[in-house]
């Protein structure tokens, strides 16, 4: 089996890094991002830098897909709480939609995309195991390309769409891995509460390159 990982920014990416490092990881590039590739548990394993947002967090599943014709695509990360999780909580994606998505001027409702499918499940059987491990709660995810730090934007996406958290890539990697069949599940922490003290809160647990989600994956590692 062949599992790639989606990650954004450097201190999500560094304990990973370091994880696979000491399992004689090997580090490239794959299309100018930052990658790293090792054998856990018989499974190969491709991480990859892919930057911050959508964009680059789509393009990155695309690429891992394409490329690398990956079984599955895990992300992980920091994001901002909604409503009932708390700082430091982990969470993983039951449910994931891109509430930044806007054609009201036309007529359709926030969110709403002239599709079949605009919201995204994640796949049931990566869910189920992420549920079995000690401390980790459902989150339905919104998602968008901006750093959430607006009560009344905030306000505005849990009445609307229902969601817990609130990240920058999953509803985009969840919409590639949708349209691939590709199964997609993401972990993330817990780091802010989404509102005018969310940088602060941010930075302070970003800049601390924690190990937590790295141990976490390990753990759904073993379940899979």
């Amino acid at each position: 089996m062949k599992i790639g990982f989606v990650i954004a920014d450097d201190n999500e990416y560094k304990p990973f890094l370091d994880f696979a490092l000491a399992q004689d990881g090997k580090e490239e590039k794959r299309r100018s991002r930052d990658s790293v590739s090792f054998t856990y548990n018989n499974r190969e394993l491709i991480a990859v830098k892919a930057g911050i947002g959508k964009v680059n967090a789509a393009t990155t599943a695309a690429f891992l897909i394409a490329d690398d014709k990956v079984d599955i695509i895990l992300n992980f990360g920091l994001s901002g709480a909604i409503t009932t999780h708390c700082k430091n909580d982990i969470v993983a994606g039951s449910s994931y939609i891109e509430c930044d998505f806007d054609l009201t001027a036309i007529g359709y409702e926030l969110g709403k995309k002239p599709q079949e499918t605009y919201i995204y499940k994640a796949d049931k059987a990566l869910f189920d195991a992420a549920m079995t491990i000690d401390g980790v709660t459902e989150a339905v995810c919104g998602c968008g390309d901006i750093f959430l730090a607006d009560p009344v934007k905030k306000n505005l996406y849990k009445e609307t769409f229902g969601i817990t958290e609130f990240d920058m890539e999953t509803g985009a990697v969840a919409s590639v891995c949708h349209d691939a069949g590709v199964p997609f599940l993401a972990i993330r922490q817990i780091s802010d509460t989404a509102d005018d003290a969310a940088v602060e809160s941010y930075r302070e647990l970003n800049d601390k390159c924690e190990i937590t989600l790295t141990n976490i994956i390990m753990q759904l590692l073993e379940k899979i």
